[in-house]
């Protein structure tokens, strides 16, 4: 019987730079991205693992792609990013 090891434990960091306030992150993982008053965004940079789906989404779905995740088992998708684009 083969067996899959178990899933590295979930860590993320968010590049405040490249972060534009959009709050996807916030719909999809509540208990672990927050804004604190209007635009600054806070985190749990090691959530546990019963949250792994929901933060998973939610890099996959931050427009910016500012979410990096390891120890995910799903890799966040890559944005194209236009030539010029100044953001």
């Amino acid at each position: 019987m083969i067996t899959q090891p178990p899933p590295q434990p979930l860590r993320l960091v968010v590049d405040l730079n490249r972060c534009q306030s959009y709050g996807q992150c916030v719909y999809a993982a509540p208990t672990v991205f927050r804004f604190h008053g209007e635009e600054s965004l806070e985190y749990d940079y090691a959530p546990g693992d019963g949250v792994r789906r929901e933060v998973e989404r939610a890099a996959a779905a931050c427009p910016v792609q500012a979410i990096t995740l390891s120890g995910a088992t799903e890799p966040a998708p890559v944005a194209p990013v236009a030539c010029g684009d100044d953001r």
